[in-house]
């Protein structure tokens, strides 16, 4: 790692912050530290559904207590802003079109849920992973190409047949995921109006000139879907370090769904930071 070392952290204003998200936080700011680098903070607030401003803030504030800190973002400003991503759908249609026009990404009916029944397996954890897109409902290369907009369809990237994605991340070594086996196509735009996680990410972490990306191991596939991104784009991607994940002590990793205990509560309830980021919990797993 050198001085240009650049980092980020993402949160997504769905929820308060848990220790999960904390850990992975400050992991990704001690590695920015560590390479002399700096840390960008980006507000992932695309969901108009479910993203909050409350959340939005409260994620700022809750890091800052918990002795996060970061040299770019949307409370300090920075060269490469704006730096919520709820402002920046310009850029992002601007990716949309070349995928469009370069004929990676086709128009979609289809729902999860849809994609879901056709698999006869629905994931309990939609969040974390999906079912395979089938094959026979792709439609013929070309589909889509002359749409002004997304409109009203959701738009999936054509995963390639017959290749292996691989890459290695910092701290788990060599990884490698079988395209149309371990995922197939997958969403860059939704019918709503606003782009997928996998796309938002390719473009925002490219355009912040993001080096490094440090996040939960449960990403792992999302990685490879997004090395494809990068490629489409004629972007470099560039380097990972998948977390462990924090689990309770029921073995189940914390998420804002669970209802799992928040940064705010645990600072409501008189715990200090510092405590919390020395105990023996919150490093376990790390050298796995």
């Amino acid at each position: 790692m050198s001085s240009t070392y650049r980092g980020r952290i993402a949160p997504t204003p769905t929820g308060y912050l848990h220790l999960g998200h904390a850990r992975t936080f400050w992991i990704a700011m001690e590695r920015a530290k560590e390479a002399g680098g700096q840390l960008i903070f980006r507000d992932e607030d695309l969901d108009p559904q479910r993203c909050k401003q409350e959340f939005s803030q409260g994620a700022i504030e809750d890091l800052r207590w918990f002795g996060c800190d970061w040299q770019e973002g949307p409370d300090v400003g920075g060269s490469v802003g704006p730096y919520r991503q709820s402002e920046r759908l310009t850029t992002f249609m601007t990716a949309w079109e070349q995928l469009k026009d370069s004929g990676y990404i086709y128009p979609c009916e289809k729902s999860r849920k849809d994609v879901a029944r056709a698999a006869q397996a629905p994931h309990a954890d939609e969040e974390a992973s999906e079912p395979i897109y089938p094959e026979s409902w792709r439609p013929p290369f070309g589909h889509g190409k002359d749409a002004q907009s997304p409109k009203d369809s959701n738009w999936r990237f054509r995963v390639p047949e017959d290749r292996t994605i691989e890459f290695d991340d910092i701290r788990l070594g060599p990884c490698a995921f079988d395209c149309l086996r371990d995922f197939g196509d997958f969403l860059v735009w939704r019918r709503d109006g606003v782009p997928a996680y996998e796309l938002a990410v390719v473009v925002d972490d490219a355009a912040m000139q993001i080096s490094e990306v440090v996040r939960g191991e449960d990403l792992l596939i999302s990685t490879a879907r997004q090395i494809l991104l990068y490629e489409a784009l004629g972007l470099q991607p560039p380097q990972f370090y998948h977390t462990p994940l924090l689990c309770d002590t029921s073995g189940q990793r914390l998420a804002k769904r669970n209802r799992s205990l928040t940064l705010r509560e645990l600072r409501e309830a008189g715990h200090q930071a510092e405590d919390l980021r020395t105990s023996e919990d919150w490093w376990s797993g790390l050298d796995d």
